[in-house]
């Protein structure tokens, strides 16, 4: 069983739940071959490097739901045929990839090593995934409207929070909180729990690899 932070809903009038924070703490460190390998694998990243960062991911990689998965999808992610370095997809796949293997992560029961934290929140089954959210900082403010000047309403820290309408493009973001609290975000400080997670699995001669890079519920 994955080891889970658990998040209650109860439903009583606007109020959805009592407001937890679930700060991050990256266990990382208890493996200092698992910290060689993220830190490896990120440089290959950064740099780019198609065949290095393939050479990293497990033979049957899973990265889409009802996908191939293997070298060869994972390919089409970082190099889609007669795509260019300057591609805006392409770009997005391997900025979500360096983004998601630089946060900080846990390990399962099964000694599997996954990104970001917050994966290991479980959302109670009557929450849509697709509207829930994680506050990736500290003390972010929750404002009365949409725009920077706005008053504060609170300063919200690593929670969940609801955004039913996610507009695409907009700086900020409607909200709610557990505790049915609205107000608005700025959408960079909101992480969707239906967003790209990624895991790291040790082979059976003993080396990391990239073995989960997906999104989706």
């Amino acid at each position: 069983m994955i080891r889970a932070f658990m998040l209650s809903l109860l439903v009583c009038g606007p109020a959805l739940a009592d407001r937890q924070s679930f700060p991050p703490v990256d266990e990382a460190d208890r493996d200092p071959t698992l910290v060689a390998f993220r830190e490896s694998l990120l440089a290959s990243v950064a740099a780019r490097d198609t065949e290095t960062v393939i050479a990293a991911a497990c033979p049957d990689i899973y990265l889409s739901h009802g996908g191939s998965g293997g070298p060869g999808e994972f390919l089409e992610y970082l190099a889609p045929e007669n795509s260019s370095p300057e591609d805006q997809s392409r770009e997005a796949y391997w900025s979500d990839l360096e983004t998601t293997l630089s946060q900080p992560g846990y390990f399962d029961d099964e000694g599997e090593f996954w990104m970001p934290h917050q994966w290991q929140i479980t959302l109670p089954a009557s929450l849509d995934p697709y509207v829930a959210y994680f506050v990736t900082g500290e003390d972010v403010t929750l404002r009365q409207a949409a725009e920077p000047g706005s008053p504060a309403l609170s300063l919200i820290s690593y929670e969940i929070v609801i955004v039913p309408n996610y507009r695409d493009g907009a700086d900020y973001q409607p909200v709610m909180l557990t505790d049915g609290t609205r107000g608005f975000m700025h959408g960079d400080f909101l992480w969707p729990m239906t967003g790209h997670r990624a895991a790291f699995v040790k082979s059976d001669a003993g080396e990391w690899q990239l073995c989960t890079f997906v999104s989706g519920d």
